[in-house]
């Protein structure tokens, strides 16, 4: 589609992110297929630093983040800027975007020199966003917050037992205009 909706319950209220592929057509065409699939479904959100991110996208089941984990799409050209709300796909350097996102919480446009390239932004609830616990801070080596790889390799079990205080989506689904 020109644009589609995905609504996301969490467990501080809902958020739309509209996804735009003219903006970026491999990252909307992901974002799209993972809501449409339920990826998002049941994910916390373990990177939440305020004033900069908060990021999402490991599936809490490590099946199926085993599944994910190698499906690596293309790098996007940057079209637009990494602004307040917008959405981007988090990468590990050229052409690793996988499945994870980030929603920036301020303006990071400094970002864009560096090939984040956002394909949405969220329309409605950015309060919502705001509101979503950021206390664990970063992960490892900075910081004490989750381990990436350890949400890989065991999925909601470790953060429900070390990081119980992260907040979660219930639902991501595509949602008409």
């Amino acid at each position: 589609p020109d644009t589609s909706n995905v609504e996301f319950q969490t467990s501080k209220g809902r958020f739309t992110v509209q996804a735009v592929p003219a903006w970026a057509p491999l990252g909307a065409d992901r974002f799209y297929t993972l809501a449409t699939n339920g990826f998002y479904d049941d994910n916390k959100f373990f990177r939440v630093l305020p004033d900069f991110v908060v990021q999402f996208g490991i599936n809490g089941a490590p099946a199926v983040t085993e599944v994910w984990n190698t499906r690596t799409i293309s790098d996007d050209p940057v079209t637009q800027s990494n602004l307040e709300g917008y959405v981007t796909f988090a990468m590990g350097g050229p052409n690793t975007r996988t499945t994870q996102v980030f929603i920036n919480t301020r303006d990071n446009s400094r970002l864009d020199a560096m090939g984040f390239a956002p394909f949405g932004r969220v329309t409605s609830g950015m309060n919502v966003v705001h509101m979503l616990y950021g206390g664990y801070g970063e992960g490892p080596p900075a910081g004490i917050g989750p381990s990436q790889d350890m949400i890989a390799t065991e999925g909601n079990r470790y953060l429900n037992r070390f990081y119980p205080r992260l907040d979660s989506i219930a639902r991501a689904s595509v949602v008409q205009d």
